[in-house]
């Protein structure tokens, strides 16, 4: 369902009892206050978000827009090497890349609408946005990273500019750095009504899976993510290699096309050139049906990176009714209600005997996957995301 038709009574079937309405009253009590979004990219999982969030909101009576940044080749280097130094990296950053920082976002607040009750800036490119901001209108910087580790010299350097802003965002209390400025505690929700998470006949599943030549003759185990070591798709498998001593199953790795250099896609083929139960896939631009299918079509949905963000991948397949192994790292286990919706580990024979006990006892799989595709629908989807932004615009703008 394209995001410009997406309405709020369009949820009452998925959402909570009284979800739509509660909504619906609020937005009452804020209707036509003005919202500017802003983000660096119509692209990614924070676009995908806001191309739902915005048309819901304005249907909701809050006049919401969207408006992205734009800057040079020389500044997507700038905001690639902050956003690693951010993640905890080591960078070297430099007194004339943070002044590129903020030209740029002097530059595109002359030419942006940002005329709003409230204005809303997405993560560090557009973070120079604020070097012209209207004393009137609220401003709230919105993290979507864990800034836990951050290098510390940059953020010193950072967090002067991210104090001009009224109130920031982060997805976790444990992804928040130290600020004078209020901080909030917004998690990360899924759209049901996504092509990523809608219904899906068997007969378009096998469509896609047939695409991307995936078998369906056996259990299928999957991770979704990046081919980047801290996401440890080596370790995913050989757990696999474990279980595969006591059951006949499929592994399924999927994920986005690498970056240049320090990804493990070589290594991964390599570890899987000798065994064609190991389905390697380069998913392609936009993949939100393919991921639909991928997920539908498994039997444990496995998240096993060393570090991460908040990694909604939990939730998308929680809400597909598959029981999720993960480990601690980032917003994994936020997500789950261990040992009722899935288990978390630290090893790789933690996974292994987690995935056996799994495959032995097909009932609890049913009966785990049930019980996490509630606890999505009670706690994970874009409805109660739209709850927390309404309150706190009401907050913001009072």
């Amino acid at each position: 369902m394209p995001g410009a038709l997406i309405k709020i009574d369009d949820y009452r079937q998925v959402a909570p009892r009284g979800t739509v309405d509660f909504l619906m009253r609020t937005g009452e009590r804020l209707r036509g206050k003005r919202l500017v979004h802003v983000s660096a990219s119509r692209y990614g999982p924070l676009a995908e978000s806001l191309d739902r969030v915005v048309p819901i909101l304005n249907d909701l009576g809050i006049e919401t827009s969207w408006e992205i940044t734009i800057g040079t080749a020389d500044f997507d280097q700038v905001t690639r090497a902050i956003a690693k130094g951010l993640a905890g990296t080591e960078q070297v950053i430099t007194d004339s890349m943070l002044a590129r920082l903020r030209e740029t976002g002097i530059d595109n607040a002359q030419r942006l609408s940002l005329s709003a009750d409230l204005v809303m800036v997405h993560d560090a490119p557009p973070l120079g946005l604020v070097e012209r901001r209207d004393e009137a209108t609220r401003w709230v910087w919105r993290c979507h990273h864990d800034l836990s580790a951050a290098q510390p010299q940059l953020w010193n350097a950072l967090r002067p500019m991210v104090q001009r802003y009224d109130a920031s965002v982060f997805s976790l209390a444990r992804f928040a750095a130290p600020l004078s400025i209020p901080r909030f505690i917004v998690y990360p929700a899924i759209d049901p009504l996504s092509e990523r998470n809608r219904e899906m006949t068997r007969a378009e599943q096998a469509t896609h899976l047939d695409r991307l030549r995936v078998p369906r003759d056996k259990p299928i185990l999957l991770q979704v993510g990046p081919f980047e070591r801290q996401h440890d798709p080596v370790g995913v498998i050989n757990a696999y290699r474990l279980v595969k001593r006591h059951h006949e199953v499929r592994l399924v790795l999927a994920g986005p096309p690498p970056a240049p250099g320090g990804n493990a896609l070589g290594d991964v083929q390599e570890a899987a050139s000798h065994d064609p139960d190991i389905v390697v896939i380069v998913l392609p631009p936009d993949p939100q049906v393919e991921l639909n299918a991928l997920e539908r079509a498994a039997t444990i949905a496995i998240q096993k990176p060393l570090k991460a963000d908040f990694t909604i991948e939990v939730a998308t397949a929680m809400w597909k009714g598959k029981p999720v192994i993960g480990t601690i790292a980032g917003g994994i286990p936020f997500q789950m209600v261990v040992n009722v919706t899935g288990y978390t580990v630290e090893t790789v024979e933690g996974a292994a005997f987690r995935i056996r006990q799994l495959l032995s006892n097909p009932e609890l799989i049913g009966r785990m996957g049930a019980a996490g595709r509630e606890h999505v629908r009670r706690n994970f989807l874009v409805t109660r995301h739209l709850s927390d932004y309404l309150a706190l615009i009401a907050h913001m703008t009072r």
